[in-house]
């Protein structure tokens, strides 16, 4: 009788982890659910890359990419 006892706390205890955790992933769901992480800055923000209008040589950019890991 002692053993199933133990087994049902154990049982129990397994099981309110489990909601628990399951209930904090949900809440974390719908806390970033709608959040715009694409919007456009707001404040003093500064734009740091620029695009350019020719194609770099392909053997410098390979380069540049193994040199620097981008």
């Amino acid at each position: 009788m002692k053993t199933v006892w133990q087994m049902v706390k154990v049982f129990l205890l397994f099981t309110g982890c489990t909601i628990l955790f399951y209930y904090s992933l949900v809440w974390f769901h719908r806390e970033y659910e709608y959040y715009h992480r694409y919007d456009e800055p707001g404040g003093s923000a500064v734009k740091v890359s620029t695009t350019e209008s020719a194609p770099p040589d392909w053997l410098n950019r390979l380069l540049f990419f193994y040199r620097d890991g981008e």
